[in-house]
């Protein structure tokens, strides 16, 4: 009843942000925006607030579809691919021992209040996010860094004390960085095109407390920076963001690109999709993404757009091996065996959707058709929770509500598939709905407080290590296990110089996963967006790098 009434809440809500969005796009047909009668706003429904406006202390869609509109990094990609391609670094030279690597860097360009982009820039965001202590070294926050890198200039954690890839960063000139580590990273270039690894003002971070955030591990409070000042060199400038309603953002005119017709983009949020789906058919919004499976071919009809992402992304179910039960690896693998993946992917995701057997997709290298694929079997599951003495388990489970994910566009639908499911197995399931951000993100990523939960990843750039290192790389909260040969197995095949040898250290690394089964990868979804039917040009990127300075509107 509880979840009923608030998504009812939250369609009216939606409502009302829409409205406002369509009176903010009215005016700028009016000539109230551009003042040329020419329509230059781009209204785009999130379903969530961002989690944090400076992208190095986020990992979450929402947050770096906002960033990618206001920061660039020294690596972009080539559109429509995953691939890394020059943006604020217009080349690179890498030594051969592959520790010292040289960006030629763009001129002429200027942060966003007036700083200059320069080597010196460059130099103090990386020296910025490997000096982070405290709080700032939390999963939760440094998700990336820690991620990719892999520690800090120091830590209390022993782990990350002085452990990272990362050792310093010279301005050869003002145009010349160069970047050298401790020892070889060979996704340095492809990592640095994630919004976490943006180029921001110094003189904005200083000015604003970027770093000076307050709370805990498991409830940050972000400072002035993070939610009213981010400064990048994007083509588009922050303008306002009302919690809970919308992101406003405008164009910079001093972008050293191509500045568009776009002058101005509108983020309402609309956490419910059916809200989204009826604020684009009221011709309140130009589109939204996460669109329901069963809204697409309706919408097809009626004459809107739809456009399709590449899948490049894993829906999963966690198993928090801090929770005893979920310590023995029989009840994991009765948990697997009670999920019928095939009707959960026909009933909750869109056409053409893949069953997962693997934590990465298919398209990665590395993926292997040689691990265990627990399939659907209802009568071993009960077996092996009998052998487990788990015959009356009740268990957890922690589901997101208000938000729709690339990887998981309906989140109550699955998280309803696969309760059923384990019920039916003799599981007892406690329900544990969050909202999205903050509550749910912080409790699963952030602390050892909860069970099964869902969650996913959608790839930052085409490399194993994104996928499974991330996931299983070193120990977590997330996943609550400490298994330092799997560790091993994954640091190894990551650091293989030989391209053959790395692939087939990850499809080793992929069938150890599954044998120890720290959750269950369950599909890899089609994420499908839509638009009225006079937006052209968008950008779909299979690692959402879509800027809206590229988009053509009709009058």
């Amino acid at each position: 009843m509880r979840l009923t009434r608030t998504v009812a809440v939250v369609t009216v809500a939606g409502a009302v942000l829409a409205g406002c969005a369509q009176s903010e796009r009215e005016q700028a047909q009016d000539g109230e925006g551009g003042g040329s009668g020419t329509r230059d706003t781009f209204t785009f429904a999130a379903s969530s607030d961002p989690a944090s406006l400076d992208p190095a202390f986020a990992s979450d869609g929402e947050s770096f579809r906002v960033a990618r509109q206001i920061f660039e990094g020294l690596v972009g990609v080539e559109p429509g691919t995953a691939d890394p391609a020059p943006l604020l670094a217009e080349r690179w030279d890498v030594s051969d021992d592959g520790l010292t690597y040289t960006f030629d860097l763009k001129q002429g360009v200027t942060f966003h209040d007036g700083t200059p982009f320069d080597a010196d820039a460059v130099c103090a965001n990386f020296e910025r996010w490997n000096g982070w202590t405290g709080i700032l070294q939390s999963g939760n926050l440094s998700y990336y860094w820690q991620k990719v890198n892999g520690g800090f200039a120091s830590s209390d954690e022993e782990s990350l004390d002085g452990t990272g890839k990362y050792q310093s960063c010279a301005a050869q000139d003002d145009h010349t960085a160069v970047i050298t580590l401790a020892s070889p990273l060979p996704e340095f270039i492809s990592a640095l095109s994630l919004p976490a690894f943006a180029m921001q003002s110094p003189t904005a971070l200083e000015e604003h407390g970027a770093d000076d955030v307050g709370g805990d591990a498991g409830a940050p409070v972000l400072p002035d920076y993070a939610t009213a000042h981010p400064t990048g060199t994007g083509p588009f400038v922050f303008e306002s963001w009302s919690r809970g309603q919308q992101v406003v953002l405008r164009a910079y005119p001093d972008y050293w690109g191509e500045q568009g017709q776009v002058q101005r983009i509108v983020f309402p949020i609309i956490s419910d999709a059916n809200a989204r789906r009826q604020a684009l058919q009221a011709g309140d919004i130009d589109g939204y993404d996460l669109v329901g499976p069963a809204d697409v071919a309706a919408l097809q009809d009626a004459g809107f757009q739809i456009v399709d992402r590449e899948p490049f992304n894993v829906l999963y179910l966690a198993m928090n091996q801090a929770d005893p039960a979920l310590a023995d690896l029989r009840v994991r693998q009765a948990i697997a065996h009670a999920i019928n993946k095939e009707a959960l992917v026909a009933q909750t995701l869109p056409e053409g959707t893949e069953i997962a057997t693997n934590f990465i997709p298919p398209s990665v290298a590395g993926w292997s058709g040689d691990v265990e694929t627990y399939d659907y079997d209802p009568d071993r599951a009960q077996e092996l929770l009998e052998e487990a003495g788990a015959s009356d388990l009740t268990i957890d489970f922690n589901y997101p509500t208000n938000v729709s994910r690339p990887y998981m566009p309906t989140p109550e639908q699955v998280f309803q598939a696969i309760s059923a499911d384990l019920e039916d197995a003799g599981i007892t399931v406690n329900a544990v709905p969050e909202p999205w951000a903050p509550d749910y993100l912080d409790r699963v990523t952030g602390t050892e407080d909860h069970g099964l939960h869902l969650l996913g990843w959608t790839g930052d750039y085409n490399d194993t290590y994104n996928f499974i290192g991330v996931f299983f790389g070193a120990r977590s909260v997330e996943w609550g296990f400490d298994d330092p040969e799997l560790f091993e197995m994954i640091g190894e095949a990551r650091y293989q110089t030989s391209v053959e040898d790395q692939v087939a250290a990850y499809e080793a690394a992929n069938v150890a996963i599954m044998e120890r089964l720290p959750g269950v990868p369950i599909a890899h979804p089609v994420p499908s967006l839509a638009f009225s039917p006079d937006v052209h040009g968008y950008p779909a990127s299979p690692v959402q790098d879509e800027v809206y300075n590229v988009i053509t509107l009709d009058d």
